[in-house]
């Protein structure tokens, strides 16, 4: 690998995050600070499988553009690899960290692992960064938490303002979950267990308005499958308010975590998560993360629950830009058979290939970097089927539900409409539809030499309200 071929590799995702070389997971420590939005992430720095484990660490100014930094952020030490966890700014000096005026950042962590390491069960600790995160140094007087049982491991902390004490949700084992408080960051107190079935792992805590009325919140309980709780906190006992619902629906997206200390003025909560078991054969890397996206809470017809949107900033990606009007999509697609046929671009397809041409409305022939934006009207249960590089994404208006990859999910038609966002990248595919009340991962590997985007709707009566194809430029930035 040259730095003529650096992020330019065939299989590079071009707009999600990969580390330059070897194996990631789970993003960590995801904290604003100082105009910088700070990504770290487990690392194996030395293999292109999970091993030998540490905190990469990459930086961005707008979400979309990252550096990755060179040396690891918290390496192996005595204790064992460096697990997941989470990372704030301690704008109060609570831990007494800081030096001079500027606030000092907080990293939580897990270290240990008997897996690995027979008799270093898994602890919690703490470390400490005065030079805006790009060095750290570990608390003489961890660990702050002990062994408690089992791996209990991925401490996410957050700030709580009315009691002014610090928030810690670990995850305990199988599915298992513990929240704890401490004011000063070193001693912590046990406050509540949580149960949430199906969900383990990877813990996030947060409070969010619902439809965006600051004086009606709810706190999120979220776990690594994309499970999560909705109910209310007061500082010590979190009480849930539904049963476990299911945010992520694809087959790939896990581990996700949200970044703390986010601007006031911005307001969003915003996620990524690791995109896991991905494949990218012959490259220098493996693994990848989602595209971020901002977290709301909305009142549907089931009630309230958390919806996900990929953030604005993908537009500073926008290269290119075509619009479709309005209109009857199996008439749209036959007036473009028709042209393409009369220019002969597909004069040499057998009868059978004509036919099956004639359906497809084209949105792409080439290009593999979009973000589609489709508002699409069903009539009389019928469905449609959008094709992205030899794969099919297909709408089954009668059971009002979308399916990719092998997996189902409900989206029902708002008065009578579906809207979709797709995000497509080299090996990435994320489907975000009514706004973020769906939202599906999925990694693959695109069919051979097959860069074709298009919509079809085989049995009619569907039409167009809106369809838009942004091409994308790559995110990153090799001068």
């Amino acid at each position: 690998m040259t730095n003529d071929t650096l992020y330019r590799e065939t299989l590079r995702p071009q707009f999600h995050f990969t580390a330059k070389k070897h194996w990631i997971n789970d993003p960590n420590g995801l904290v604003y600070f100082d105009g910088e939005y700070h990504l770290y992430f487990q690392h194996t720095p030395e293999s292109m499988i999970h091993g030998r484990t540490t905190w990469g660490h990459a930086v961005s100014t707008d979400l979309v553009h990252w550096k990755q930094l060179h040396t690891a952020a918290l390496d192996v030490d005595e204790t064992g690899w460096m697990w997941s966890g989470s990372a704030a700014v301690d704008h109060e000096n609570t831990g007494g960290f800081q030096e001079g005026e500027t606030p000092s950042l907080i990293a939580f962590y897990t270290a240990g692992g008997e897996r690995m390491f027979p008799g270093k069960r898994c602890i919690q600790c703490i470390a400490f960064s005065n030079d805006r995160g790009r060095s750290w140094t570990k608390y003489d007087g961890n660990p702050v938490i002990r062994h408690i049982r089992a791996e209990n491991r991925d401490p996410m902390v957050v700030w709580h303002a009315p009691t002014r004490r610090w928030i810690m949700t670990l995850f305990m084992d199988e599915n298992d979950y513990a929240l704890f408080s401490s004011p000063d960051l070193r001693s912590w107190t046990h406050l509540q267990d949580l149960t949430l079935p199906g969900v383990s792992e990877c813990p996030d805590f947060f409070e969010l308005p619902v439809d965006g009325d600051a004086a009606n919140t709810r706190w999120v309980f979220w776990g690594a499958s994309g499970g999560y709780l909705l109910g209310r906190f007061d500082g010590r006992t979190f009480t849930p308010e539904t049963e476990v619902l299911q945010a992520e629906l694809g087959a790939n997206g896990y581990a996700a975590q949200t970044w703390s200390d986010i601007p006031v003025e911005d307001g969003r909560r915003i996620q990524i998560s690791w995109m896991r078991d991905g494949r990218y054969p012959a490259m220098p890397f493996n693994q990848q993360m989602s595209f971020p996206v901002e977290l709301t809470l909305r009142t549907l017809p089931d009630g309230v629950r958390l919806c996900r949107e990929p953030v604005g900033e993908i537009e500073r990606l926008h290269a290119g830009t075509r619009d479709w009007p309005g209109g009857d999509l199996a008439n749209m697609a036959a007036e473009q058979f028709r042209q393409r046929y009369r220019s002969g671009e597909i004069s040499t397809y057998a009868v059978t290939s004509l036919h099956e041409e004639e359906d497809r409305l084209v949105l792409a022939d080439e290009g593999d970097l979009f973000d589609v934006c489709m508002e699409i009207e069903v009539d009389d249960g019928k469905g449609f089927i959008i094709e992205v590089r030899g794969h099919r994404i297909e709408y089954d208006a009668a059971a009002q539900s979308l399916s990719c990859f092998g997996r189902s999910a409900d989206l029902h038609a708002r008065n009578g409409r579906v809207i979709l966002q797709l995000l497509v990248d080299r090996t990435s595919l994320e489907i975000f539809g009514n706004h973020g009340e769906l939202s599906m991962s999925f990694c693959f590997l695109p069919a051979a030499a097959n860069h074709s985007l298009a919509l079809r709707a085989d049995d009619g009566g569907v039409r167009i309200v809106s369809l838009t194809v942004h091409e994308l430029r790559s995110a990153w930035d090799v001068s």
